[in-house]
C-alpha cells in the first residue's frame, strides 16, 4: 500500500513546464528566497546599467539625456585609436596583468599548500588569520602604509638609508621601473591570504586514505603534494585561471591612480586610469564609456579563448562552459 501511494504521488507531480516549477518553488521556497538576493544584485548592478552602453555611440549630454543625445557612431573608438599613446597604454595594462598572472596567481596556491601540509593546528590558525588580515585594510589606508614605508626622508626606507650613510636617495615611489613591482607585490601582501581560502577548503577534502597509501609506498611529503594534493585542486585552479585571464585588460584604476606620479606615467598610465581621466575629470562620459565597452568586449573574447584552450587540453574536464 505504501509503495502504491508513493507511486501515485509521483505520477501527480508534473514533469516539466510551469506547473513543475511551481511545485518545486512551493517545496523549496527557502532556497529560492536565498538565491533571489544575489540574482537581484546582479540584475540591478550588472544588467540594468547595460542600458547606458548606447552612450558609447552618442555625444552624451546630461541635459538631453541618453535617448536625446546625438548619435556619433564609432567616433569615440576612432578617437581612442587615433591617440598617439594608445599602444603604450594598452601595453602597460597587458604587461601589468601578465605580471600579476605569473606571480600573484600561484602565490595563494603555494600558501594553501604550506598551510595544509603543516601539522600544528594552533600555528596553522595563526598563520591563516595573519594572512587574511591585510585583505580588510582599505586601499587608501594600504597606500598610506606603503608611502610611510617607502618615504626616503621620514619613512622606514629612509631610516635604513641613513643607517647606511646614504643622505640623498631616489624616491622609489616615483620610479617608473619600480611601479609594476610595487603594484604587484603590495597586492600579493594584501590579497594572498584571502585568495588561499578557496584552495585551503579544496585541500581539506582530500581523502586521508590516499596519503596513507602513498606513505606505505614510500612517497615523501613533497611527492605526495604533486601526486595527490595538486591533482585534487587542479579543476579549481583551472577555473580560477580562466576567470583570471578574462581580466587581463580590466585592471582597476584606484590603486594605479593613487600610485601614479608625473615621473612614472610612462608605465603607470593604464586603460582604466586613462578612462577615468577622460570620462570623469574632463566630463567626456561618452569617450570613457566607449573605451570601457571596448575593454569589456576584449575581456569576453579572452574568457572564451581561455575556456576553449582549457577545454581542449583537458577533454572538457576543466571549462566554465
Amino acid at each position: 500500500m505504501a509503495k502504491t501511494a508513493v507511486a501515485k504521488q509521483e505520477t501527480l507531480i508534473p514533469k516539466k513546464g510551469f506547473r513543475r516549477f511551481a511545485h518545486n518553488f512551493i517545496r523549496d521556497w527557502q532556497l529560492y528566497l536565498m538565491i533571489a538576493i544575489p540574482v537581484i544584485y546582479i540584475f540591478v548592478f550588472s544588467y540594468l546599467p547595460m542600458y547606458g552602453i548606447q552612450i558609447s555611440f552618442k555625444e552624451y549630454s546630461p541635459r538631453k539625456g541618453i535617448w536625446g543625445s546625438d548619435w556619433v557612431g564609432l567616433e569615440h573608438f576612432t578617437q581612442f585609436f587615433g591617440y598617439y599613446l594608445w599602444p603604450n597604454i594598452v601595453w602597460n595594462t597587458l604587461a601589468l596583468s601578465l605580471y600579476s598572472l605569473a606571480v600573484s596567481f600561484p602565490m595563494p596556491i603555494v600558501l594553501a599548500l604550506v598551510i595544509h601540509v603543516h601539522q600544528g593546528k594552533k600555528l596553522k590558525k595563526f598563520a591563516q588569520n595573519l594572512s587574511y588580515m591585510p585583505h580588510f585594510i582599505s586601499l587608501v589606508v594600504m597606500m598610506g602604509i606603503l608611502n610611510s614605508i617607502l618615504n626616503p626622508v621620514s619613512g622606514l626606507l629612509g631610516a635604513f638609508y641613513r643607517m647606511l650613510g646614504i643622505t640623498q636617495a631616489e624616491d622609489i615611489r616615483a620610479s617608473a621601473d619600480a611601479f609594476r613591482h610595487l603594484y604587484i607585490w603590495s597586492g600579493i601582501w594584501q590579497g594572498v591570504g584571502w585568495g588561499s581560502i578557496l584552495y585551503v577548503s579544496c585541500l581539506s577534502g582530500v581523502p586521508e586514505e590516499l596519503h596513507e597509501a602513498a606513505k606505505l609506498d614510500g612517497a615523501s611529503r613533497l611527492r605526495r603534494i604533486f601526486a595527490i594534493d595538486l591533482p585534487t585542486i587542479m579543476p579549481t585552479v583551472g577555473l580560477m585561471l580562466i576567470m583570471q585571464c578574462s581580466g587581463l585588460l580590466s585592471v582597476g584604476y584606484q590603486k594605479a591612480y593613487l600610485m601614479q606620479r608625473s615621473t612614472n606615467t610612462v608605465k603607470s598610465e593604464l586603460i582604466s586610469t586613462y578612462v577615468y581621466k577622460q570620462g570623469i575629470r574632463t566630463g567626456n562620459m561618452s569617450f570613457g564609456s566607449a573605451v570601457g565597452l571596448l575593454q569589456s568586449v576584449i575581456s569576453l573574447g579572452l574568457t572564451c579563448l581561455a575556456n576553449w584552450i582549457a577545454s581542449t587540453l583537458t577533454d572538457g574536464e576543466i571549462a566554465l562552459f
